[in-house]
């Protein structure tokens, strides 16, 4: 019987240390995003002026990939638009 607890306990610590790297990671990747998202925004903000509220919640809804594209559009965006045109 004591073998089975010790197999429970080492399940359970292993089952800890998998959760909290992976809480980790999310935590790094979300706090990552959001980091992208402000620059982004106060980018934009200072190259066209007060954004309105579908801008904002588009780049809030907007995954790091994206954000990194819009964020490179920037550069050569001649209006809002053009930093979220597609039609590359």
């Amino acid at each position: 019987m004591e073998w089975t607890e010790d197999w429970k306990r080492q399940g359970l610590e292993e089952g800890r240390r998998q959760g909290w790297q992976e809480g980790w990671q999310e935590g790094r990747q979300e706090g990552r995003q959001e980091g992208e998202c402000s620059l982004l925004e106060r980018q934009l903000i200072k190259r066209f002026g007060p954004l309105d509220v579908a801008t904002r919640a588009r780049l809030r809804a907007a995954g790091t990939e994206q954000l990194e594209a819009w964020a490179e559009r920037i550069l050569d965006a001649n209006r809002l638009d053009d930093v979220f045109n597609t039609n590359d």
